[in-house]
Parts: structure tokens; C-alpha cells; sequence
């Protein structure tokens, strides 16, 4: 009789088992096919989201004129073209004192190769001009060799920036309708919606729109910190286009990664022009400790009080997207992260247990009952 139990318990136990196994699988499928489909419509999609990311930061003041009496169209148009003016302004910001001072820089640019030259002809290395001219002809060379492949990446460039300038064009259309029509969003989506479903994605979705929200904006805080302490490094130092570089850098924070490599590439670049090896070295500290304080102190601290994730998560949440999407996983790894953190904290109150009354035991006459 025992071993009758046992076997039965046991069959019971494998088709538990292998009913959750399958259940697993077809999850697995069915994320497969939605990332498939999410590869296929990524053009699509990656306007969408950098149109999302962009009504997140104009929404407070587009919100603040339509208390004001403002009409939906009217405030959206303002603050599409306020935004448009901002972004060109940063742009001149960062434009205009480089364009008067590139002469300055080119000049520096060639003293410092000029520099690097004579130090390359002395001890220890001393290579001498031949070498340095025998060295020149073979880099020559081998452009001239590869010149068909330079034209390819030059074409692949130039496609680049096309559709980087199409998506930019499509997120801001799609921000001034985010802006104007944004508030019926979710009336409409609710009145579309069978049943519970109704009440439920809405409420999942005004929560993930607060959570974007704040990862915008921890983001531009983390970004504002950065721009602050390198720029005041530069300061320090006497390093000129110190607010195009902190300009720079806070624009670059959006960035994970190549944004922040590349401003401090500029930083570096600059100072050795101008100021010299010593000065440079000491940018690359600045930059390399600031980074370091923004990746694993700031950003963890901001982004895990705004977003409700703990600071590992964050972490490991980056490194994953990093991992599996390079540049575009790393930036949207974060508020996916938070997304589903939202989704599953509504998924668990909904699955909690409603709290007993404590009032359900006492009798109906009113009398309460003996304690």
C-alpha cells in the first residue's frame, strides 16, 4: 500500500513537473517570437521610445500651461518649439567658441604632434626622422590599400547620420502628439478594453509613465553632477572651452558608455593642445574618478530612489543590456528594468489576499461580542 503511495505521489509529482516545464517553454517562445518582432519593427520602435523619453522632459511644462487655460494644441506647439530652440541653442552653445577658437586649437594640435615628435626622437626611444618618415609612407600605403573599404564605412557613415536625422525628425513629431493628445491616452485605451483589462493596463501604464519619468530625470540629475565637476576641473586647470565641455558632457550622459568616452576623449584632447601633457594627465584623472563616482555611487543612489530598484540591480541591469544590445541595450536597460519592476509589483497586489475585517465576527444585533 506504501509503495503504491509512493508511486503515485511520485507520477503526480512528474506531471507537475513537466506541465511547468511546458508552461516555462511556451514563456520562453513567446518572448522569443515578441523580441523577433520587436527586431523587425525597430525602426518603428526606436522613434517611439526616443519620442517617450522627450515627452517625459517637456510634459511638466506643457502640463503647467494647460492649467494655465491653455489649449492642448497650442501648449504642445510652444513647447515643441521652445524644446527645438533649447537643443539649437546647446548646439551654438557648444558651436560657436569652438569655431572661433579653432584656429588656436589647430595650431595647438600642431605643436602637440610636433612635440610628441621631437620626444619620439629622443632617449629612450630614439627613432629618428627616417623611421618616423619610412613609418608615414607605410600608414600611406596601406590607406591607399584599403581605400575601397574606407569608402564603404564612409557610406555607412553618411547612412548613419540619414537615419539618425529621420529618427530625429519622427521623435519630436511623435512628442508633439505624445504632448497634445497624451491625456486621452489613457480614457480612450480604457474604453477600448475588455472587462478587467480595462481598469488593469491603465493603472499598469500610468505607473510606468510616472517610472520613466523619474528615470529621465535622474538621469539628467546624474548628467548635471557630471557636468558640474568635470567643467570645474577644467575651470581649475585654465582649460579654455570650459562650458562647451560641460555642455558636452551633460548631453552625453544620455549616452551610456560612447557618450561619456567621447567627452572625455575632447577633454583630454583639448587640454594636452593647450595646456600640455601634465594638465591632460591630470583631466584623465578628473574624468576617470568622476565616472567612476557617477557609475558606482550617483547614479545607483539617484536612480534606485527614483525608480524603487536597488542600486545592484541597477548595476547588473546595465551590464546585461550592455551585454546584449551594446550601446541602445545600455541605455534602455534601466527602465526596462524599472517596467517590469512596476508590472510585477501591480501582478503581486493583485494576487495578494484581501485583509479579513475584523469587524465580520461580531454579531448583527450590534452587540459586541465577548472578548
Amino acid at each position: 500500500m506504501t509503495a503504491n503511495l509512493s508511486s503515485t505521489r511520485t507520477r503526480a509529482a512528474l506531471r507537475t513537473s513537466a506541465r511547468v516545464s511546458a508552461e516555462l517553454l511556451l514563456i520562453l517562445l513567446l518572448l522569443a517570437v515578441a523580441l523577433w518582432l520587436l527586431g523587425r519593427t525597430w525602426s518603428v520602435v526606436w522613434p517611439l521610445v526616443i519620442g517617450l523619453l522627450l515627452t517625459t522632459l517637456t510634459w511638466p511644462p506643457t502640463r503647467f500651461l494647460l492649467r494655465r487655460g491653455w489649449g492642448p494644441a497650442l501648449a504642445a506647439s510652444t513647447v515643441t518649439v521652445l524644446s527645438l530652440l533649447v537643443a539649437a541653442g546647446v548646439v551654438a552653445l557648444i558651436a560657436v567658441p569652438v569655431a572661433s577658437q579653432s584656429g588656436d586649437l589647430t595650431d595647438g594640435v600642431i605643436d602637440g604632434v610636433q612635440k610628441v615628435r621631437e620626444w619620439a626622437a629622443g632617449p629612450p626611444l630614439n627613432i629618428g626622422d627616417a623611421q618616423i618618415d619610412k613609418a608615414f609612407d607605410t600608414a600611406v600605403s596601406r590607406a591607399q590599400d584599403g581605400l575601397g573599404s574606407m569608402v564603404g564605412a564612409v557610406v555607412t557613415g553618411v547612412s548613419t547620420v540619414v537615419n539618425g536625422l529621420v529618427t530625429a525628425v519622427l521623435a519630436v513629431f511623435l512628442m508633439f502628439f505624445f504632448l497634445k493628445d497624451g491625456p486621452r491616452f489613457l480614457p480612450w485605451l480604457a474604453r477600448q478594453l475588455p472587462g478587467r483589462l480595462a481598469t488593469d493596463v491603465p493603472t499598469v501604464a500610468a505607473r510606468s509613465w510616472d517610472t520613466l519619468g523619474s528615470f529621465v530625470r535622474s538621469q539628467a540629475a546624474v548628467g548635471l553632477i557630471d557636468a558640474v565637476l568635470i567643467g570645474l576641473g577644467l575651470w581649475i586647470l585654465g582649460v579654455p572651452l570650459v562650458l562647451p565641455l560641460a555642455v558636452l558632457t551633460f548631453v552625453s550622459a544620455f549616452v551610456p558608455i560612447i557618450g561619456a568616452f567621447f567627452a572625455g576623449f575632447v577633454a583630454v584632447l583639448i587640454a594636452l593642445v593647450s595646456n600640455g601633457l601634465m594638465d591632460a594627465l591630470i583631466v584623465l584623472a578628473i574624468i576617470v574618478v568622476v565616472q567612476q563616482l557617477e557609475g558606482n555611487v550617483f547614479q545607483p543612489m539617484i536612480q534606485s530612489r527614483g525608480l524603487g530598484l536597488h542600486a545592484a540591480v541597477i548595476l547588473l541591469a546595465v551590464t546585461l543590456g550592455g551585454s546584449l544590445a551594446g550601446i541602445v541595450g545600455s541605455l534602455l536597460a534601466v527602465p526596462v528594468a524599472a517596467l517590469i519592476a512596476v508590472i510585477w509589483g501591480y501582478v503581486r497586489e493583485q494576487l495578494q489576499e484581501p485583509p479579513q475585517d475584523p469587524d465580520t465576527d461580531e454579531p448583527e444585533s450590534g452587540v459586541a461580542a465577548p472578548s
